[in-house]
């Protein structure tokens, strides 16, 4: 194992538990809320993740780089459309029974 290949190990678990632990909070603030901009974000990072893993496990169980690198920036481009419509998609208020106060 070279130095790029730990290097890519490493970043990529980190990848995984902050993009996992994002995923796993945006989801359990859309299951409170019921609010579809916060199910966006969740599938938006779980599909940033789910492409970080399977682009780590190709680039170390292959020889060809550009195939993970590929995989994981396809996955990253996917999930940032579904971040990027997260924020411009409308919401309703809440009702007037769930604001505080």
């Amino acid at each position: 194992m070279d130095g790029y290949t730990l290097l890519i190990a490493v970043t990529n678990t980190v990848t995984l538990l902050a993009g996992g632990l994002v995923a796993l909070l945006a989801y359990r603030a859309f299951r409170r809320t019921d609010t579809l901009a916060l199910r966006a974000v969740a599938v938006g990072f779980g599909f940033m993740i789910v492409g970080t893993a399977v682009g780590g496990l190709l680039h170390l169980g292959s020889a060809e780089v550009v195939l993970g690198i590929t995989v994981q920036s396809l996955f990253t481009a996917i999930g940032l459309l579904f971040i990027v419509y997260s924020i411009y998609t409308r919401t309703a208020p809440p009702p007037l029974s769930q604001i505080p106060g």
